[in-house]
């Protein structure tokens, strides 16, 4: 996730539970100056891993092992891939910059390791990011959204990227809700408020939709909202976009709108996963968050197989982290079986930037940046619980 991470997904543990497709990139384009390095010999794969397993986001990194073992366990018992079998190689980052850094020097020092998965969080991997060019050893980070990432390269992303969240959130206002006006509020200190809100401003006008209001706050953490939820109520509109985190949402923003009389529809991104509530759970009654996974998600046949096979290996459930991790695996061992029978990392990194990719997480494609443009989950608060709502798919 973004570097806001912590603070957005605290709840995501306890409260929840990929398509690769490069259109207009081949991934040829890459130089070569150093030569073909680490071909996978023998009759092991080995794929590290770069995981925050300690300190305040210790719980996202261990549900992201999770993930990863089962998808391996799977590999192996259906014979591995190309018929190899696939060890994991597991680091801790502690969320970390500098422990990420040198957790992956070491491991692409190891000429067996194929393919990264991870970091966690949006700054190990932002860390990692040059790191993974340099050695042209491709990593896939299952949950670092922030768009400030420089990726496209070797580092691919199994999430999507903040903005991308803003574009579909505007398509599910026009196509699915039908509205007309819509109105913004975001923390102008905050990337992650002001990004998504950007980009879903950006979108809305392109649908037709009309803007009828734009406010912001000093920050994405003010507690006091009340003033610019009275111009957004006086402006008549249906629809508000407001791109904070669950702990600011959920006990501010959601019912201070409600208590100036705006009855309409509130959306926000995955920064809503945990919602933080208030007695009065009605309040929260037509809400909507743009989310990665749902157990409840009906239309995707391969959720309730990850469902089933994590729950036998785990003895509980899966949630988001889970899930992306576990399609990160599949995206690789896609990529590593396309590029050949004893493929090197650069042909790895080509078969990954030309694939395409259906997930637990959804159906997606990855544009030059190496981020998907894919399938997103809507979740809508029903008595004061989240529960699916629809899957957008990509334009």
């Amino acid at each position: 996730m973004n570097t806001r991470f912590t603070a957005k997904f605290v709840t995501i543990c306890a409260a929840t539970g990929l398509a690769v497709s490069l259109a207009g990139c081949s991934g040829g384009s890459l130089s070569e100056n150093s030569g073909s390095h680490s071909a996978a010999q023998g009759n092991t794969i080995t794929l590290g891993s770069i995981t925050t397993n300690s300190g305040t986001a210790a719980a996202y990194g261990e549900a992201e092992v999770a993930g990863f073992k089962l998808a391996i366990s799977e590999i192996n018992k259906a014979g591995g891939i190309n018929g190899k079998k696939v060890k994991l190689e597991s680091m801790d980052d502690k969320g970390d910059p500098t422990e990420s850094s040198n957790a992956f020097n070491k491991l692409s020092g190891d000429d067996s390791v194929l393919a990264v998965l991870g970091p966690t969080i949006s700054a190990t991997t932002a860390a990692v990011a040059p790191l993974a060019d340099q050695s042209k050893l491709v990593a896939i980070a299952p949950a670092a959204t922030a768009d400030s990432i420089e990726s496209g390269n070797y580092l691919f992303r199994t999430c999507f990227k903040d903005s991308y969240q803003g574009e579909i959130a505007a398509r599910f206002a026009a196509k699915t809700l039908k509205v007309k006006k819509v109105a913004v509020l975001y923390g102008t200190g905050d990337p992650y408020s002001s990004g998504t809100a950007e980009s879903f401003m950006k979108e809305a006008k392109q649908l037709g939709l009309d803007v009828v209001d734009q406010e912001s706050s000093s920050s994405a953490d003010d507690t006091e909202y009340s003033s610019q939820l009275q111009k957004i109520q006086a402006s008549g509109a249906e629809f508000l976009y407001a791109p904070y985190y669950y702990s600011i949402a959920g006990p501010y923003i959601i019912p201070q709108a409600r208590s100036v009389g705006f009855n309409g529809v509130v959306m926000g991104p995955d920064g809503y996963d945990g919602l933080k509530l208030t007695d009065n759970v009605s309040l929260y009654n037509k809400v909507y968050y743009t989310t990665h996974y749902s157990p409840d998600d009906k239309e995707n046949s391969k959720v309730a197989d990850f469902i089933k096979s994590f729950r036998s290996e785990n003895k509980s459930d899966p949630n988001t982290f889970s899930a992306l991790s576990y399609d990160t695996v599949y995206m690789a061992k896609q990529a590593i079986e396309k590029a050949g029978k004893n493929p090197t990392r650069e042909q790895v990194r080509k078969a990954l930037a030309g694939s395409k990719f259906d997930g637990v997480t959804g159906s997606f494609t990855l544009d030059k940046t190496g981020s998907p443009k894919k399938s997103v989950i809507v979740l809508e608060m029903k008595d004061g619980k989240p529960v699916f709502n629809s899957t957008v798919k990509p334009a």
